[in-house]
């Protein structure tokens, strides 16, 4: 059952027919915002570190240093990558891993295993390491995500405590208080980063199976099943035949290009339109600068038209089935191409 993309198919000369070993120089970006909506923590589980931070420049033109919350790139894509392998895995579309004498393994493809079955949509898209050889670099290229607001507007602290079964801080089997008191410090809701993702060489069931994770994840940062809900929309999709600006550069420009107060602030929180007419201005504005053929933008009614056809097809397992099979027999046929 072939899978109908009628909106990515009009971008079609942009993208790859199929999976091919060989680099085509040909880039999608798609420009994210990512807005946290309950109290979030952006660092790794039990780790007792604080927020990432780090001071650079406000703005293009408000050349003042400003201190910003960071994403980095792993906490985002870790996410994005397990979004999809939870489908790969429903769908059982998971390769078993091989020893080196080539039989397969008995359990499937894992993270952090050191054991990737080098074959899967994940693996093919996403890259893997193998520490006695193989080896497959991401097509999916990021880079830290920056607050658009500074650190003291958008953080904050909570003192959290661990009762006891009695709710209270004594023990009720010997009586004794509880040590157990701790601070964390974290990111406020309606916090806005903004964040590029960049892919590379990929074909059109490829673009719409990372644009499913980006949206269908939910939960970043530690402590996520209490914490951590941020919700990710597209604002919009880039066609070039190179790298855009970074993730610092397109923050500084949406930064220049929204309402500040008399004493040059931001309003907390940002309104989402305001955040998306600056994203608009400033891509366009950043756009006139990259050296590359002229980039196609895929934003408005073509742009709802996308996630509206993306949410259809995740209302349909039988859709989303043929289109994983229909990605990875793309990685078969270029598999039986190198063995000849």
């Amino acid at each position: 059952m072939a899978v109908k993309l009628s909106t990515l198919a009009r971008y079609q000369t942009h993208l790859l027919d199929h999976y091919e070993n060989f680099p085509h120089g040909r880039y999608v970006s798609l420009i994210v915002v990512r807005k946290t909506e309950s109290e979030t923590i952006f660092r790794t589980e039990g780790s007792g570190e604080g927020l990432v931070k780090e001071t650079v420049i406000a703005g293009i033109q408000d050349q003042r240093p400003l201190r910003r919350v960071v994403i980095t790139k792993r906490k985002q894509t870790a996410v994005e990558r397990r979004t999809g392998r939870e489908l790969l895995r429903e769908q059982k579309m998971l390769k078993h891993p091989k020893d080196n004498r080539g039989r397969e393994l008995d359990h499937e493809c894992a993270l952090n295993t050191n054991q990737p079955c080098e074959q899967c949509i994940d693996c093919m898209l996403y890259g893997f390491a193998v520490g006695g050889g193989g080896a497959q670099k991401a097509r999916v290229i990021t880079d830290d995500a920056f607050s658009l607001a500074p650190v003291s507007q958008v953080t904050d602290r909570r003192t959290f405590n661990a009762t006891y079964d009695n709710s209270t801080m004594r023990s009720p089997l010997d009586g004794k208080a509880s040590t157990s008191i701790n601070e964390d410090e974290y990111v406020r809701p309606e916090t806005h980063f903004l964040d590029i993702e960049t892919l590379k060489d990929v074909t059109i069931g490829e673009l719409q199976y990372v644009i499913g994770n980006i949206l269908r994840s939910t939960r970043y940062g530690a402590i996520s099943s209490r914490l951590g809900r941020v919700k990710n929309t597209i604002a919009a999709i880039v066609f070039s035949d190179c790298e855009l600006f970074s993730n610092l550069e397109l923050t500084q420009a949406v930064y220049d290009r929204l309402p500040h107060d008399e004493d040059q602030n931001l309003p907390f929180p940002l309104a989402d339109r305001d955040v998306e007419t600056a994203i608009q201005q400033a891509t366009d504005h950043l756009l006139a600068r990259v050296v590359s053929r002229t980039p196609v933008v895929v934003r408005g009614q073509d742009l709802d038209a996308v996630r509206a056809e993306t949410v259809e097809l995740y209302r349909s397992p039988e859709q989303v089935k043929a289109l994983l099979e229909e990605i990875d027999a793309g990685y078969s046929a270029a598999a039986r191409q190198r063995s000849k």
